[in-house]
This record gives C-alpha cells, sequence and structure tokens, in this order.
C-alpha cells in the first residue's frame, strides 16, 4: 500500500517537472552536510533560481546550469547554515549576472534581502517567501507561486525540523512558524527540506496534511506552545534535532552570503 502511495507520488512529480512540464526541477546532495540544494528554472525563459547552494558544490551546480542552457539569476538561501558554508558568494564569480539572497532577518550579507512575502521571479514562476523563524531569527520558506512546491531549509526536515539550542533558536516561534506557514499549505504540495542525515526521506510522509501532522516528528502528538521541544523528536527529547554530520565541528554560525 504505501509502495503503490509512493509511486503514485513519483508520477505526479514526474508530471510537474518531466521533460514536458513548463518548470525544471533538479535536486542535487552535498554528503559532507547532507545538504539538499535545489535548482529550479523556467523551460520557456531558461531564467532559474537555486536554493541554498554548498560553497564545496558550487562548480558542480555552476557546470550544470551550463549544461542545461539556463541563466542563473539568483543564489538563494533559506537561511544562515552552521554546517555549512553557502556557496552563493562563489556562484557570483562563476556565473556573471547571478545574485546572492537572504533574508534580511539573517543579519548576512547579499545582493538582495527579503523578507516575508517577497516574490523571486524567473520566468513564469516566482517563489513566495514565507518567514518561517525558530532554528535561526532569518529562517525562510520558499513557496512556488502555484502552491505545488515548498522548500522549507531547515523549519521542516524530514521526520522533524531544525534544532532550537543555538543561533538564537526558539522551540515556540518554530512551533507557531511550521503551523501557520507550512502546515497550511494545500495537502499536494511537495514538501522539499534543506538535509536528510539519515537518507531515510519519503515523498509520501511529506505529501498530504495528515502526513505531515502524523509523521514530522511529532509535531501535534498533544503538544502545545509551551511545551513542544522542537526538534527530532517533538516531545520530550533533548535538543539535538538537527544533529547531522557537521554539528558537532560546524563552521562559523555567521557563515552566510558574501557579497
Amino acid at each position: 500500500m504505501a509502495g503503490s502511495a509512493l509511486r503514485m507520488v513519483w508520477r505526479q512529480l514526474s508530471q510537474r517537472t518531466g521533460s514536458g512540464a513548463p518548470i525544471l526541477l533538479r535536486q542535487m546532495f552535498e554528503p559532507k552536510s547532507c545538504t539538499y540544494t535545489y535548482l529550479l528554472g523556467d523551460r520557456e525563459s531558461r531564467e532559474a533560481v537555486l536554493i541554498d547552494p554548498v560553497l564545496e558544490t558550487a562548480p558542480r551546480d555552476a557546470q550544470l546550469v551550463k549544461e542545461l542552457g539556463l541563466r542563473l539569476l539568483y543564489a538563494v538561501n533559506t537561511h544562515c547554515h552552521a554546517d555549512h558554508i553557502t556557496g552563493s558568494g562563489l556562484l557570483r564569480s562563476l556565473l556573471p549576472g547571478c545574485q546572492s539572497v537572504i533574508s534580511r532577518l539573517s543579519g548576512a550579507q547579499a545582493d538582495l534581502h527579503i523578507e516575508d512575502g517577497d516574490s523571486i521571479r524567473f520566468g513564469r514562476f516566482a517563489l513566495e517567501t514565507r518567514a518561517s523563524p525558530g532554528h535561526t531569527p532569518g529562517c525562510v520558506t520558499f513557496v512556488l507561486n502555484d502552491h505545488s512546491m515548498a522548500f522549507t531549509g531547515d523549519a521542516l526536515l524530514i521526520r522533524g525540523c531544525g534544532r532550537t539550542d543555538f543561533q538564537q533558536g526558539c522551540a515556540k516561534t518554530l512551533y507557531h512558524s511550521v503551523h501557520e506557514k507550512i502546515f497550511t499549505l494545500p495537502g499536494d504540495c511537495l514538501i522539499y527540506p534543506a538535509h536528510d542525515y539519515n537518507g531515510e526521506g519519503s515523498l509520501e510522509e511529506v505529501r498530504t496534511p495528515e502526513s505531515r501532522k502524523e509523521k514530522m516528528g511529532g509535531l501535534l502528538r498533544g503538544t502545545r506552545p509551551d511545551t513542544w521541544t522542537g526538534e527530532r523528536g517533538g516531545v520530550g527529547e533533548a535538543s539535538r534535532g538537527h544533529g547531522g554530520p557537521g554539528d558537532s565541528n560546524s563552521g562559523p554560525a555567521s557563515g552566510g552570503v558574501s557579497p
């Protein structure tokens, strides 16, 4: 049953982003920090955006952009990552015309600073910015303008969410962000997180509101904002939700965007 449901989700994803779809989507992985980087492009205008690039894999991303015949307008960051340094600064050098983007509340440098409600346009598409603080004050979720996809950064991971015990994190704030900015998305909106630390990802688990609420780290099971710890295990677990490779020896917490 679960296998057939998952195949159905993959079929829907293929229909949305396959060769005949108007939008192009590529998902890349950086194994040291277990980070997902997403490339979105308009097949008609060839304009593109890249979400959460990593410094070490920026040359790979730039090469893919060139191979696909795209023009990268923006390298955008969902937040300042503590477990790796963003690749947006290097991408600006590798792909002239590309601009770095991050939330104004992150405190990081960038060509463009965005706020809740801002849109990042590329061709016929746009990414709507939803402020989703809690893991850090400057976290945002990017939602495609047709609400078919959402890129949640560390606000919502797979079976959990980002840790809140450093980088000015706040579990109560993250609770409200997840419930009010992400769980309110349409049931057929596909969720794309910034990390997969244990290789346990399943599209079915993040596809429907019921699946999100029941499976994403126990986020709803009898919890209230004043009792919810956030993190990977929901209520009562230690604050190690974002404890993936690189956390114990993380890079600089302020390693954000260089102009």
